[in-house]
């Protein structure tokens, strides 16, 4: 790793460009969290049940006997998203530095560039490949100015037909997505005009639906997690993602995080340690509550 870069007359503080955050941070505060628990170090089961339709009375017999018209079964869910961080910082790079090389900030930055935007990456790769591997297909319309509000209304037609709540979805575009939005021909947009002269084009609703911007380096379906995160060799680029949150289950199990000051143990040095044991999920019984626009070469562009 690089030498410490040593601070002459730097001001006391970071000057880091546009820190990230918690982009689905909404996925990480939902219901399904407070209604499905472990049942030991890494599982959790959730239940369903299922049941038959009805039948004719029949007025002229009577049939004493009852046959069960209802089963259950359990859909078994197993963590495997493991992640620790730490360093080591010498005093003398504190004091050399200025007092900008500290733990505290040293950590800020560490969530702010690297923590929070994995968990992003994480969450929309993963809820990516468990909707594949139960048998979906994103659409992988060319998304334009004429069409991006028809492929928009396909995906909530499919929700309406899959009986998911009208309320409460939410959807993700890339900020190419965003502008297409604001440009598409058919768009009603609430505009605010004071004094004649400033248009409020912002676009934060679609029907009933909540829009959020994320940087696309941030929609992609498939990472490398070895260190950090990278976009794999195989990520297609995730344009429009469409949700209800109660299709998603975000457990978090074990979370530890600890610092020592200088001392024998630690060779001197102050030192910094976490680690995180959780994961993202979707219910298999819900992936009508998802969809996906992406496109198909990772290369390509809108």
């Amino acid at each position: 790793m690089a030498a410490v870069n040593y601070a002459e007359s730097y001001e006391r503080a970071l000057a880091q460009a546009y820190p990230n955050v918690l982009n689905f941070g909404e996925l990480y505060n939902v219901a399904n969290n407070q209604v499905y628990k472990f049942v030991d170090s890494k599982t959790i089961h959730i239940p369903s049940i299922s049941v038959t339709g009805r039948k004719n009375v029949n007025r002229d017999a009577i049939d004493g006997t009852f046959s069960r018209n209802v089963d259950n079964s359990f859909e078994t869910k197993t963590l495997t998203f493991y992640r620790e961080w730490s360093t080591s910082i010498d005093p003398a790079d504190v004091m050399d530095t200025n007092m900008i090389l500290t733990i505290q900030n040293a950590t800020q930055v560490f969530n702010e560039t690297q923590k929070f935007p994995e968990k992003d990456a994480y969450t929309i790769s993963k809820i990516y490949a468990d909707w594949v591997a139960e048998g979906k297909t994103a659409d992988t319309t060319v998304l334009t100015v004429d069409n991006i509000l028809a492929v928009f209304d396909k995906m909530m037609e499919g929700m309406d037909e899959a009986l998911v709540p009208s309320q409460g979805r939410i959807l993700y575009v890339t900020p190419a997505v965003k502008t297409l939005l604001k440009s598409a021909s058919n768009i009603g947009l609430s505009k605010s005009v004071e004094h004649q002269a400033n248009i409020n084009r912002v676009v934060d609703r679609l029907d009933e639906v909540r829009l959020i911007t994320v940087p696309s380096f941030l929609m992609k379906t498939a990472y490398d997690f070895t260190t950090g995160f990278e976009p794999s060799s195989s990520a297609k680029q995730v344009n429009l993602f469409l949700v209800h949150p109660s299709a998603i289950l975000t457990p978090n199990k074990y979370a530890f995080v600890g610092m020592e000051a200088p001392a024998a143990g630690t060779k001197g040095d102050y030192i910094y340690y976490e680690k995180e044991y959780a994961d993202v999920f979707i219910l298999n019984n819900r992936t009508g509550a998802i969809a996906f626009n992406i496109t198909d070469d990772a290369d390509a562009s809108l």
